[in-house]
């Protein structure tokens, strides 16, 4: 078997060609994260930003839009990284959750909803503002991107925001997550993040399923489930509340012109 014939099975097998890459970055991040960093820094969190840099590398080598996959023999990243394989990854968590411990966390986790969205949302507005944002749409969108990457992006569509302002929000989010992931175990003993009420309470608060998940992942797997499970609803809410309700507020505010 030459190299041609291995390089045409692979183009015709992108998306097993994803999952394998995947699995390989995976595997090297907990390698680096155990034996260099003593998990001082999750895997998860080193897996992301090695993602991160294979999609830059990608779109810079190709010039094209959609990263690593705009390379053929990965482009099965274009549906291992779409939007059916990610929700279907963020729902499959909350089968690992109890019910009768999230009937117990009810109140608490929907507080911590609430308190979440609109504290980051307000956050992000104001840091947005103090770069010369200072228009209603941009505001909206950037404070919506550092509730999550998701909420930034269908935000901005909703209201109409430019795709320059959409990047900006996207970015927002996934620094967001990077420095959830990274600092989650670094916090986890001083806030108590140690059993399945303050990990609901805490995705609730934070949101970004990425960043949640690694850092709970690094922390204590078995928190995994319920830290997502808020999230999960953290993104959801975001999707509703900010393009509706807290766009009005900042209108309020700040009024088009």
């Amino acid at each position: 078997m030459n190299m041609e014939t291995i390089i045409n099975f692979l183009n015709k097998n992108g998306l097993v060609v994803a999952f394998l890459v995947t699995g390989a970055v995976i595997y090297l991040a907990n390698m680096l994260s155990l034996h260099v960093f003593k998990k001082k820094v999750p895997g998860a969190a080193l897996a992301i930003v090695f993602g991160l840099l294979m999609a830059y590398i990608g779109g810079i080598t190709t010039g094209g839009k959609n990263g690593i996959a705009d390379i053929k023999i990965f482009s099965g990243f274009s549906l291992m990284g779409g939007a059916m394989l990610r929700d279907f990854a963020i729902i499959s968590t909350a089968f690992g959750a109890s019910f009768l411990v999230m009937r117990q966390s009810g109140l608490v986790g929907l507080i911590s909803l609430f308190m979440g969205v609109i504290l980051t949302f307000f956050v992000g507005a104001g840091v947005a503002f103090a770069f010369g944002y200072t228009d209603a749409k941009s505001m909206t969108t950037i404070g919506a991107g550092a509730c999550t990457y998701i909420v930034g992006p269908v935000t901005g569509a909703a209201i109409g925001a430019s795709s320059e302002l959409i990047v900006l929000s996207i970015a927002a989010g996934v620094v967001k997550a990077t420095i959830v992931a990274i600092g989650t175990p670094l916090v986890a003993k001083s806030i108590g993040l140690n059993n399945p009420h303050t990990a609901m309470v805490f995705g609730g608060m934070v949101g970004t399923n990425a960043g949640v998940m690694a850092g709970l992942a690094a922390t204590d797997p078995k928190l995994v489930p319920y830290g997502a499970l808020t999230a999960t609803f953290y993104t959801g809410l975001g999707c509703l509340l900010c393009p509706s309700l807290l766009y009005m507020v900042i209108q309020w505010f700040f009024p088009i012109q």
